[in-house]
């Protein structure tokens, strides 16, 4: 791991001509179907009636944006909301940053995971799942994209079995599922899940933005914030949770091949954590009796981290001594959050890493993870 301080205006100067001359993976990319009418030829009975009568995919959580989630130049000249268009995401993302590979995360759908109803739920999952095998986004000509499947978590027995239906197609990269939850998913009620994902060999990933929403439990950790400021900046808060109850678990002890990507809730708060349970993990090892090594070394080699959204301090040298406190070079993965505001732009927002750092970053640690990448990803 590069020290903090490394010659940070050198690694600046160098960082946009070191990143031209490789080519990115991308681990958090959001499409979007042009309406959810696309989805009804996949949904069986009653559900394909109720959604063609106006029943929502997803649930919502409540907290309003006053300036949007998508950037208005993203949308496809030839209409259609944000990353619609697999043409058009190229031409305008992918080229512009040389990206060579992209992993596709559904958005808005990602609530269905809090319904209350379980058999909508994962009726909803397989729907979506079919519609991206086949659809134009997963194409044989174009092995830019690859996505990630959806499953629900109200009952993991399903889930696991849709993973098994479709978790080995070779442009599946992973299993995703959102981050809000009434539980943490350490428990073992979410392990026929695990088990099906480290058989099929993709990694499981969470995201949020349905924190608070249906069935999952208040968005910060003493109950509701007042507004999206609030409910946004606290994302992480759940993040935290999960992590503890991955590790004391023993969830990485039962799969030990199995790999977990926290995308897009921040950096920062993960050496602190591992810390604070390292040292509490020392006196109550009898709490956690089935963990062989420190909490710590688990996290750092089960656990990866999305860089969008990233911590950019007025030093650049604090992030990078944050980067040093994790402990590993492995554990972060390039995630630009394409077509949402808050997109990074992975010229600037790794502008201050040193250039052996940023490329692990920007590729290597990503194909390590995504390892159905690995195979058809070009070389620099």
């Amino acid at each position: 791991m590069t020290s903090a301080t490394n010659d940070l205006a050198e690694a600046a100067r160098s960082s946009r001509t070191s990143a031209v001359s490789t080519t990115l993976i991308d681990a958090d990319v959001h499409h979007a179907y042009r309406s959810q009418e696309e989805l009804l030829p996949y949904l069986p009975e009653p559900w394909k009636t109720q959604v063609a009568r106006g029943r929502g995919l997803g649930t919502g959580h409540g907290y309003a944006t006053p300036i949007g989630v998508n950037r208005e130049d993203a949308k496809p000249p030839q209409g259609g909301p944000p990353g619609s268009d697999p043409r058009f995401l190229a031409e305008h993302h992918l080229n512009r940053y040389h990206i060579d590979k992209a992993v596709l995360n559904p958005a808005g759908i990602l609530s269905v995971g809090c319904s209350p109803d379980a058999d909508f739920a994962a009726a909803v999952c397989s729907a979506y799942n079919d519609w991206i095998i086949n659809s134009e986004w997963l194409e044989s000509s174009n092995d830019r994209y690859y996505a990630a499947m959806l499953v629900a978590t109200q009952d993991p027995e399903k889930a696991a079995r849709e993973i098994e239906r479709v978790g080995d197609h070779p442009r599946i990269a992973s299993v995703l599922f959102t981050s809000a939850s009434s539980t943490p998913y350490g428990q073992r009620r979410f392990w026929p899940l695990y088990a099906a994902a480290q058989k099929a060999g993709i990694p499981i990933a969470i995201h949020p933005g349905a924190e608070g929403a249906g069935i999952s439990g208040p968005p910060t950790a003493v109950g509701w914030p007042s507004n999206y400021l609030e409910w946004h900046t606290n994302l992480s808060q759940g993040y935290m949770a999960h992590t503890v109850s991955l590790v004391c678990e023993g969830v990485f002890q039962q799969f030990p091949r199995l790999m977990f990507v926290l995308t897009e809730g921040g950096i920062a708060w993960m050496p602190h954590l591992m810390w604070r349970l390292d040292k509490n993990f020392k006196a109550l090892r009898q709490l956690a009796p089935w963990l062989t090594e420190m909490p710590s070394a688990i996290i750092r080699n089960h656990i990866r981290l999305t860089t969008q959204p990233i911590e950019e301090p007025e030093n650049p040298k604090h992030l990078l001594q944050i980067l040093d406190m994790l402990g590993s070079d492995r554990m972060l993965l390039y995630s630009s959050d394409y077509p949402h505001w808050d997109f990074d732009d992975p010229f600037a927002a790794l502008r201050h890493l040193p250039e052996d750092m940023r490329q692990r970053i920007y590729r290597e640690n990503a194909l390590e993870t995504f390892t159905r990448l690995s195979s058809n990803a070009k070389t620099p």
